[in-house]
């Protein structure tokens, strides 16, 4: 699996330093340092944006609703706000579409941390059946999909292997099959994993759930 692709939109040269420091954390990055160079940038597909300051008097937030308008950029493409000063800040940049909004001075692993629950934002369409990864759709199969529709049904409890078996695959014992265990590395593969962990966790002895 390639490394997200991370697009810093900065003339700050504070955000030289940001960038340095996503590379050496394994992330893919590209500084684009004028809105112009940004909207060449999009042409490569980045999985998150990060805005700062590019001058002007709209600051990153004319960029921003130029986003979220789909004009050459994918519309959900996860966005981070980073520079905004007072109360009236954040919510102008929140009006604009921006997904989270960091306060310069903020601590690196608190924006790494913020910018990683971005990158990991899971979307599920039980209608469509279909499930998006940080805004790139999944090849799942059809009992893969099952799973994890199941397990995103309640992220915060352990579905125990019983339940998975008897709502998934219909089984009414568990028996000693390993079908469960199978489609659940598999999942586990084509969500990836990263520092914090898979999204997939086997609880032993009990079962799994969703963890992001």
């Amino acid at each position: 699996m390639n490394p997200p692709l991370v697009l810093v939109a900065s003339a700050a040269v504070a955000d030289e330093e940001l960038v340095g420091q996503l590379a050496a954390d394994g992330l893919a990055v590209r500084l684009a340092r004028s809105a112009e160079h940004a909207r060449a940038l999009a042409a490569e597909g980045p999985d998150l944006a990060v805005l700062g300051d590019l001058g002007g008097p709209r600051g990153p937030l004319e960029l921003l609703r130029e986003m979220r308008d789909g004009s050459g950029w994918e519309p959900d493409l996860p966005a981070l706000v980073l520079g905004a000063g007072g109360e009236l800040d954040v919510l102008r940049a929140f009006d604009a579409g921006a997904d989270d909004v960091v306060v310069r001075g903020v601590g690196y692993l608190e924006l790494r941390a913020r910018l990683r629950a971005l990158l990991r934002r899971l979307e599920i369409d039980t209608a469509s059946r279909t499930a998006l990864l940080a805004g790139r759709p999944l090849s799942l199969s059809r009992l893969e999909f099952e799973l994890l529709a199941r397990l995103a049904s309640a992220p915060d409890r352990v579905h125990t292997r019983d339940e998975l078996l008897r709502t998934v695959w219909g089984f009414r014992a568990q028996g000693r099959t390993r079908t469960l265990d199978s489609h659940a590395s598999r999942l586990r593969r084509k969500l990836g994993a990263d520092g914090d962990g898979r999204w997939i966790v086997n609880v032993w002895g009990v079962g799994y759930r969703l963890t992001g």
